[in-house]
């Protein structure tokens, strides 16, 4: 698969892969080689956001370091890993992406210090380690949570990939300020706090989730369409329908193994939503019913992309490693 410039104009025959299996996981060649193309991209994101974010030798040094600990202390990159496959796919420059990778990393990075404070989830472990506010104090933790969201829209605005096209950048930036808005991230993190101690129906799960989640993954494939250049409007509907799934195939995943999984491999104290009543797909559906919904969703996602050829591959692989995921 080409990674370089321009972008496909057709649609290639249907492929016939083994991660088109919808309730089947990759094959070891297939894992390895995702494992390997991931490891790149996370690999590439995180030497850009070295180089974005301020140094920590310069003043103020503590909400600098606190910005560096944020960011740069683990985490799967996987909105920004979403943006470079979506690229590859459609056979888009990866320069040109390296801007909106490290802008959607720095808000998810803000969005996780905000949600982790004694207000909202309260949470003292995140990435193994102790969370922000912990390690450093609160008005630390929300300075730098401030300082990141507004770094990443500078970053969109200054990136010398995209600056110059005014169009795609402000393209960009309006995206990027929908899917972390109130009728986004931070809307949905709103309904999640008001729903602790609630039953929610699926319904209403998925449409908080829809925001809270899904709506930066739906901005991560539309950036690799706007940076490409992509006017096919059919083509984006479907690559959208598939960030939706994959999105809540991420946090039904995220809601599994927080009951499943131990602390020391999620990196996060688990069982904490069952401790702060908060309504979760394994709550709603039971345990077995979340993990049907989640090949639901990935079924969902190869849908989506059915018709498409063997350089989708990457983003149905993508696909049935976030639902399989083990961490």
């Amino acid at each position: 698969m080409s990674e370089g410039s321009g972008i496909r104009a057709a649609f290639p025959g249907e492929t016939n892969r083994t991660a088109l299996k919808q309730s089947g996981r990759l094959s070891a060649s297939e894992s390895l080689a995702l494992q390997e193309r991931l490891a790149r991209y996370r690999g590439r994101v995180d030497a850009e956001l070295e180089r974005w974010l301020p140094g920590v030798d310069e003043e103020p040094v503590r909400l600098h370091e606190a910005m560096h600990y944020a960011v740069m202390g683990g985490g799967k990159r996987i909105r920004p890993v979403l943006i470079y496959a979506t690229g590859a796919a459609l056979d888009v420059d990866l320069t040109s992406l390296d801007g909106p990778a490290v802008a959607v990393e720095l808000m998810h990075a803000y969005s996780l210090v905000h949600d982790d404070l004694p207000a909202m989830d309260d949470d003292d472990l995140r990435r193994g380690k102790p969370t922000c506010h912990k390690r450093f104090d609160e008005a630390t933790a929300i300075l730098a949570g401030d300082a990141l969201q507004a770094l990443a829209y500078q970053v969109l605005s200054q990136h010398p990939a995209i600056s110059a096209n005014h169009t795609v950048c402000a393209r960009m930036i309006a995206t990027l300020a929908h899917a972390s808005g109130s009728e986004g991230m931070a809307g949905g993190q709103a309904i999640d706090l008001d729903a602790v101690g609630k039953a929610l129906d699926l319904q209403a799960l998925e449409n908080m989730h829809r925001r809270k989640t899904g709506a930066l993954f739906r901005a991560c494939v539309a950036f690799a369409a706007y940076a490409g250049g992509n006017s096919n409007d059919v083509l984006q509907d479907r690559l959208d329908r598939y960030a939706a799934a994959v999105g809540l195939a991420f946090q039904i995943a995220d809601d599994i193994l927080d009951v499943v999984g131990d602390t020391e491999t999620l990196g996060k104290v688990s069982g904490a939503d069952q401790v702060r009543n908060k309504p979760t797909y394994p709550s709603i559906l039971g345990l077995e019913g979340a993990r049907r919904h989640a090949l639901e969703m990935h079924g969902q996602a190869l849908q989506a992309l059915q018709g498409l050829g063997a350089e989708f591959d990457i983003l149905r692989q993508l696909s049935a490693y976030i639902v399989h995921r083990e961490s």
